[in-house]
C-alpha cells in the first residue's frame, strides 16, 4: 500500500517533459518556459546584430545545401541551444541584413522596434483576422488603420480596404474587382454564378511597360491570359505616356477588343517612377474604366508633407495597392488593398454559415473575410498600429524626406564621377547607373557591370541590384534606410569602381 501511494505521489509531482512545456498555455510552468525562450532568442538576435560586419556572408547554394540536406527532421534536437546553433549555421549568419547602410539593393526597408514588439504579441496570441469572433478588437484596429490610410490618400467617405500579404495579392484583388465590376455593370453578367463569358478573351488592361510583373500574373490567374495586358510606352522619365495610352486604347477598340481597366504605378520597381496619376485618372473616368494605382512603393509619400504632392491624383483611383512593409518600415508582411467605394468588395464576399453568415451583418458584427481572398489571416495591422502610436506620422515622414534627399545627393555624386554613367534622376529613392569609364555604348559594358554586381554579391560587403534597360545592364540602388549616409554611398561607389578596374585589368 505504501509503495502504491509513493508511486502515485511521484506521478503527481513529476516534472513536465520538454515537449509538454512547449505547449503555449496558461500554466505557470509553460509561461515561465515561454519567457525564458523569448529572452534567450532575443539575446541571440541582439548578439548577432552587434557582431554583424556586412549585410551578407556571400554563401552559395552549392555550399549551403549539403548542410540543410544532412538534417533529419524526424529526429528532434535536445534543447533550444542546439536549435539556435543549427539555425545559426544554416540561416542566421547567412541572412541578408536589410538594416545595414551597405544594403541598397531591393525594396527592403529597415524595420522599426515598435513593430517588432507588436510581432511578439501577434505571434503569441495568434488571432485570425477573418471574423469578429476570432479577433474582436483586432478587427476594429485594422478597420481604423484602413480608414486612416484612405483618409490620408483622400479616397473619400465611402472608401474601405483590407490588409493583404503583399503587393502581388493587392494587385490581384484590384484587377479582380476591375474585371467583376465590368462584368456586372457593363455586361450584366454574374461571374460568381456563371464564370467568365466568351467576351473575356477580349478584355484588355492597360499599364506602363515598366509596371510590376504581378499584373501579368494576375491576368493569368483571373483567366484573362497575358494577352489581356497591354504595355504602354514610357517617356524619358520612365512614366506612362498618356498619348501612347490613348492611342493604344483606340487601337484595341478598333481590333474588336474591350478595355476594362487602366493601371498606373506610383513608384516603379526599377526607376521609382510615378505615372501621371491626375491625367490617367481623368482619362479613366472619361472612358468609364476602372482605375487601379499600384502604390506599393510610392505609398510612403503620403507620410511626407514635403513630397506628398508627387502622388496627387491617387484620390481618384477605384483601388490602390499599398505596401507598409516597403515604405512604412514594417516587418513583412504588412500591406493592404484600398477601394474608393467599399461596396466594390461585393465581388469578393461569400458567406459561410459556420464562419460569416449574413446574419452577422444585420447584427453589426464586422467580418474582414468579407473583403479578403484569404480566410485565416495574421493580425499584421498591429505592427502598423504600434508604429503610428509610438513613432508617429511626422517621424516616419522625416525618414521618407531623408531617403529622398540622399537619393538626390547620390545622383549628383554619380553624375560628377567620370567613371560612372547615370541613367535616371530618382523620383523617390531608386536610381540606375553603370560603370562606364570609357564613355561609350558598347556591348562589353554588359559584361563589366554584370561582373561588378556578381562580385559585390559574393563579397557581401555591400549589396546592390542590377537590371536591364533596352537589353543593357545597369546597376541599381534602392535607398530605403534613413540611417544610410552619403559617405556610405561613396564607399559603395568606390567598391564598384575597384571591381570595374579589376575586370578591365584581367580582360
Amino acid at each position: 500500500m505504501i509503495t502504491k501511494v509513493k508511486k502515485t505521489l511521484q506521478t503527481m509531482f513529476v516534472r513536465p517533459s520538454v515537449n509538454d512545456l512547449n505547449i503555449f498555455n496558461h500554466k505557470e510552468t509553460n509561461i515561465q518556459h515561454y519567457e525564458k525562450t523569448i529572452i534567450k532568442v532575443t539575446e541571440y538576435i541582439s548578439n548577432h546584430l552587434r557582431n554583424a560586419q556586412k549585410p551578407f556572408s556571400g554563401i552559395t547554394p552549392a555550399l549551403l545545401r549539403p548542410k540543410v540536406d544532412a538534417i533529419d527532421l524526424n529526429t528532434p534536437l535536445s534543447n533550444l541551444d542546439a536549435a539556435l546553433a543549427e539555425v545559426d549555421d544554416i540561416y542566421t549568419k547567412h541572412a541578408v541584413l536589410f538594416h545595414l547602410p551597405q544594403y541598397i539593393a531591393h525594396l527592403n526597408c529597415p524595420i522599426l522596434i515598435p513593430a517588432l514588439a507588436a510581432e511578439v504579441i501577434v505571434s503569441s496570441l495568434n488571432s485570425s483576422l477573418d471574423t469578429w469572433d476570432q479577433s474582436a478588437g483586432g478587427t476594429l484596429m485594422e478597420i481604423k488603420l484602413i480608414e486612416w490610410t484612405c483618409k490620408e490618400l483622400g479616397l473619400g467617405a465611402l472608401a474601405d480596404g483590407v490588409f493583404t500579404s503583399g503587393g502581388t495579392q493587392s494587385n490581384l484583388m484590384g484587377m479582380m474587382l476591375a474585371r467583376d465590376y465590368f462584368l456586372k455593370h457593363k455586361l450584366q453578367w454574374n461571374v460568381k454564378k456563371d464564370g467568365l463569358p466568351a467576351e473575356a478573351n477580349k478584355f484588355r488592361i492597360f499599364c506602363s511597360e515598366k509596371s510590376h510583373f504581378s499584373l501579368r500574373k494576375a491576368a493569368i490567374l483571373l483567366g484573362l491570359g497575358e494577352q489581356a495586358i497591354v504595355a504602354i510606352k514610357t517617356n524619358k522619365r520612365y512614366q506612362m505616356d498618356i498619348h501612347s495610352l490613348q492611342e493604344c486604347i483606340e487601337a484595341e477598340k478598333e481590333a474588336g477588343n474591350i478595355p476594362i481597366a487602366i493601371v498606373a504605378t506610383a513608384g516603379t520597381t526599377d526607376f521609382g517612377s510615378i505615372d501621371p496619376l491626375e491625367e490617367i485618372g481623368a482619362f479613366a473616368t472619361k472612358l468609364q474604366l476602372w482605375f487601379h494605382v499600384d502604390a506599393a512603393y510610392g505609398c510612403g509619400l503620403l507620410l511626407s508633407d514635403k513630397y506628398k504632392y508627387l502622388i496627387k491624383g491617387i484620390e481618384s483611383a477605384d483601388s490602390v495597392t499599398v505596401d507598409y512593409h516597403k515604405a512604412f518600415f514594417q516587418p513583412v508582411s504588412s500591406s493592404a488593398l484600398l477601394v474608393r467605394n467599399g461596396a466594390s468588395f461585393e465581388h469578393i464576399t461569400h458567406h459561410a454559415d459556420y464562419l460569416n453568415p449574413k446574419e452577422h451583418e444585420k447584427d453589426g458584427y464586422p467580418n474582414q473575410v468579407n473583403k479578403s481572398i484569404q480566410t485565416t489571416r495574421r493580425f499584421d495591422a498591429l505592427k502598423l498600429w504600434f508604429t503610428l502610436r509610438l513613432t508617429g506620422k511626422e517621424v516616419l515622414g522625416g525618414y521618407i524626406d531623408t531617403i529622398i534627399k540622399l537619393a538626390s545627393q547620390t545622383a549628383k555624386s554619380i553624375e560628377k564621377d567620370k567613371e560612372l554613367e547615370l541613367l535616371n534622376q530618382p523620383e523617390i529613392s531608386t536610381l540606375l547607373f553603370r560603370y562606364n569609364p570609357y564613355g561609350v555604348n558598347d556591348i562589353s559594358l554588359n559584361a563589366i557591370n554584370t561582373y561588378i554586381r556578381k562580385k559585390m554579391f559574393e563579397s557581401g560587403k555591400a549589396l546592390i541590384a542590377s537590371t536591364k534597360v533596352n537589353k543593357e545592364v545597369y546597376l541599381k540602388f534602392t535607398i530605403l534606410n534613413p540611417e544610410t549616409t552619403i559617405d556610405d554611398i561613396k564607399n559603395i561607389l568606390t567598391q564598384i569602381k575597384l571591381y570595374g578596374h579589376d575586370y578591365a585589368k584581367n580582360n
